[in-house]
């Protein structure tokens, strides 16, 4: 008896990695692990690689034999450049398989429109939007990484607010309920430098802090209700920029109710409207290793 043909879809992110191993009757396993800091990163390649084999060994043995293919979104691909192309050759290594990498965000756009026309605005730990037209051109908007933009993203809301409590600490600032929320994440406030850096990853450390900023602008913070407010007005701006009244948001920092709630009313104001997402960035990094016709495939890298 024959086996059906097995795919491995992989989504990686600067905070998670998810797997999923799948045929065309359906899902076989899924597994989730730590992401990395992005493909553009210092040893961001080695990182990324890592971050994919680890959560790829978790999968059953059995299964993970003998693939026919596996589909990559990954943060950092096109700002890597040609070195992005090392990624496909390391996951090909471990997994003796044919790699098809993209970048996350248009593996997230690919899943969302089912590798059709549209605009997604992915607030993660960063944040992007992609514009995909119907000829199948591609417009970037933001995801400039955490030094350079990624604005109203889970790094840059928890930053806003880490800064918040160091002003209040300082006295330089406004009396927030952050600050006691940072020390009861970070410890001793002197030493939050140190806390940033210590994984090796400053954005999702910063990015740890969003829960607290989100839930403090829901029980009534002003200023974390202000972070909140400059978070959706950027993230407008970036809507805006990619030339559409409709738009499909995503990411983990969209589904928190409170921020949810005032992102949809700060587009409404601006006459955008949000739309349903038909799938997930699993579901684009499935497309792009099962399919080579989609408008973008000149974006994909294959080996």
């Amino acid at each position: 008896m024959l086996t059906k043909p097995r795919y491995l879809a992989v989504d990686l992110g600067k905070t998670s990695c998810r797997v999923r191993l799948f045929d065309a009757d359906g899902v076989i396993a899924e597994e989730t692990g730590p992401g990395a800091p992005g493909v553009a990163d210092r040893n961001g390649v080695a990182l990324s690689a890592d971050a994919i084999r680890d959560v790829f060994f978790r999968l059953p043995s059995a299964a993970r034999s003998a693939l026919a293919g596996v589909g990559i979104g990954a943060a950092g691909v096109e700002a890597a450049g040609a070195t992005a192309r090392g990624l496909v050759t390391e996951v090909r290594n471990f997994t003796r398989a044919p790699v098809a990498l993209i970048n996350d965000a248009l593996a997230a756009h690919a899943g969302a429109f089912d590798g059709g026309a549209g605009v997604i605005l992915i607030i993660g730990t960063g944040a992007i939007a992609y514009a995909v037209a119907d000829n199948g051109a591609t417009r970037q908007i933001d995801g400039w990484g955490p030094w350079l933009g990624d604005e109203g993203s889970g790094r840059w809301i928890g930053q806003e607010g880490l800064i918040a409590a160091l002003h209040d600490f300082d006295g330089r600032g406004a009396s927030t309920a952050l600050t006691a929320r940072a020390r009861a994440l970070v410890g001793d406030l002197a030493a939050m430098p140190a806390w940033v850096s210590a994984e090796g990853n400053p954005a999702r450390r910063l990015g740890r802090f969003t829960p607290d900023v989100l839930d403090a602008a829901h029980d009534g913070d002003v200023v974390a209700r202000d972070i909140v407010a400059r978070a959706c007005h950027a993230l407008v701006a970036t809507a805006r920029a990619a030339g559409s009244a409709e738009v499909t948001i995503w990411g983990g920092v969209a589904e928190h109710p409170y921020f949810s709630a005032e992102l949809k009313a700060t587009f409404a104001q601006a006459g955008i409207t949000t739309i349903p997402s038909r799938g997930s960035a699993l579901d684009g990094s499935a497309l792009i290793i099962t399919r080579t016709d989609l408008g973008y495939e000149e974006r994909i890298i294959r080996g």
